[in-house]
């Protein structure tokens, strides 16, 4: 038999046991899926070893926790008394898939919590301090080999400068003048020099000459404007808009009277200009799109003996076509004829007889709003000269193919052959 004085000491261990552990919280809650029905799942609770209020060592471990039907009941050491960056971090699992995680900062109280009392913000900074040191290169496999392939700067690197590559790989920074043109092996010089092609002048930053008195609406520019549509006009940092606050008429810039300038405004010119040592600096230069000679062809009905497509988004309203062509014919037994067309619009068609060596041609295919219009001319050795000019509707925004065809105008030994055609195109040019 057990004596009464053995009971009173084992009760006197058990209530010495219960008195050394630490304080906890509950929290208790009900949680919900998002359709509205309970969540099933379990919780796992996971921490870093912490030295609770009352000074009692938490190691470092995992909780599991079984949610059913929504109910979740749990006690925990609070942390809000703690050692610096004791914290829970919480994940949901349900049907074995993470669903989603949060931190949990619980507070010393005897009442009951529920999870919205003691889940943080996903922007607190919460958790252990973070342990800073330095990584080597060596540390981060590959590193050191994406680094070596990399350019390094050359003992001419410098910034704000274009950069050019020297002869060991570096990178060096282009030497010249702040308006010189760069060409593709590094060397630099005026624009427009060494095959550098037309180039105009830029104004950046200029104040136009005149009185801003809030009355003065003509200001004077160095230049005029080439094109008038590169002015750009910025009153205290602001773009103005052309024709509505004010005109350009040459190098003068008239204000309307709600934008005159008033006093103490900064008014500030861009703009390009012709070039006075080079009369065409603000021209855009005219292209051959394609050039060439074609096959030849024994055959009684049409056949493309060449062609040239324009790809899509190179034309624009105001653009020019102009298309040069010229057939031969070999042999006298049997006449031939040819035929151009511009995307599905036909703008040439002759018919030469047997003694006729040769067929020349042009056409000229002009673009204005939503249309086209062309005008023809051919002529040959004996064949008289012809003209004739029509319209077309062709999608410039699509690829445009221009096809030269020939053909027998019956059986016989005789060829037609396409020498040579050229499509050039004159760009849309603003009247500087």
């Amino acid at each position: 038999m057990i004596s009464w004085n053995k009971i009173a000491v084992l009760g006197a261990v058990l209530t010495g046991i219960a008195a050394g552990q630490p304080a906890l919280t509950t929290i208790q809650d009900v949680l919900y899926r998002a359709d509205g029905t309970r969540f099933t799942g379990t919780m796992f609770i996971a921490y870093d070893s912490f030295q609770s209020g009352d000074t009692s060592n938490i190691a470092t471990a995992n909780l599991t926790v079984p949610i059913v039907n929504g109910s979740l009941r749990v006690r925990l050491v609070p942390t809000t008394t703690a050692t610096a960056g004791a914290q829970y971090q919480i994940t949901y699992n349900s049907a074995g898939i993470n669903q989603f995680t949060e931190t949990w900062s619980v507070p010393a109280t005897s009442a009951t919590l529920r999870v919205r009392d003691v889940r943080t913000s996903n922007a607190s900074v919460v958790g252990p301090a973070p342990i800073i040191s330095p990584v080597q290169i060596g540390d981060v496999l590959g590193l050191a080999n994406e680094l070596d392939i990399r350019p390094m700067r050359g003992v001419g690197f410098s910034l704000g400068r274009a950069a050019v590559i020297n002869s060991a790989g570096q990178l060096d920074a282009a030497a010249g003048n702040l308006s010189d043109c760069i060409r593709v092996d590094g060397t630099s010089g005026a624009c427009g020099s060494g095959g550098g092609g037309f180039s105009g002048l830029f104004a950046d930053g200029e104040v136009p000459w005149g009185t801003v008195n809030g009355i003065n609406q003509s200001f004077l520019l160095l230049h005029p404007p080439s094109p008038a549509a590169s002015l750009q006009v910025v009153r205290n940092g602001l773009v103005l808009r052309s024709n509505s606050d004010y005109q350009l008429s040459g190098n003068t810039l008239t204000f309307y009277i709600a934008s005159v300038p008033q006093p103490g405004d900064i008014i500030q010119a861009n703009y390009r200009y012709g070039d006075p040592s080079n009369p065409l600096g603000s021209f855009t230069a005219s292209q051959v799109i394609c050039s060439g000679v074609g096959a030849a062809t024994s055959a009684t009905s049409l056949t493309q003996l060449g062609s040239c497509t324009i790809p899509s988004g190179t034309l624009a309203t105001g653009d020019r076509l102009e298309i040069r062509y010229q057939f031969a014919h070999t042999g006298t037994l049997t006449g031939f004829a040819s035929q151009v067309r511009i995307g599905g619009t036909t703008v040439a068609s002759v018919t030469a007889p047997s003694s006729e060596p040769i067929l020349v041609g042009q056409t000229d295919f002009g673009l204005y709003s939503g249309a086209q219009s062309w005008d023809t001319r051919t002529w040959g050795t004996t064949l008289t000269f012809q003209s004739t000019a029509g319209s077309a509707s062709e999608d410039i925004t699509q690829a445009l193919t221009i096809s030269f065809r020939g053909q027998l105008s019956g059986s016989a030994a005789d060829t037609v052959a396409l020498r040579n055609f050229t499509v050039i195109r004159y760009p849309a040019q603003l009247n500087p």
